[in-house]
């Protein structure tokens, strides 16, 4: 089974810039889309970032233009570079398959927008 290891999160002020990290236990990265989802407390789990396994990306319209993934195929690693973070991008993050059936989801990182 895959695990996928979420890291980079942490807390910092509004304006301020997170990147984030998402490592896979096998050489599957290149075979898939992949995405990062976000999810806060009391809201489902959303799509906020997408990259295909040619490069191409797309965003939520509310990082759009904040916000960049990227991959690494021979690192088994996606990114997200986060920033202008704004309070309202508080949540744990994900990453996993854009399709399903998705891998095992790990436990994600956590990112606290607060002044």
């Amino acid at each position: 089974q895959v695990q996928l290891v979420e890291s980079g999160g942490g807390l910092v002020q509004p304006g301020g810039s997170l990147r984030l990290s998402c490592a896979a236990s096998r050489n599957i990265f290149r075979l898939y889309d992949w995405a990062w989802y976000r999810q806060s407390p009391g809201k489902q789990r959303e799509l906020v970032a997408r990259i295909t396994r040619g490069g191409n990306t797309n965003y939520a319209d509310s990082v759009k233009g904040r916000f960049t993934t990227s991959r690494d195929n021979a690192k088994n690693t996606v990114y997200l570079q986060m920033n202008s973070l704004k309070t309202e991008d508080t949540a744990v993050y994900y990453c996993n398959k854009v399709i399903p059936p998705y891998e095992a989801w790990g436990q994600g990182t956590q990112v606290t927008v607060s002044s």
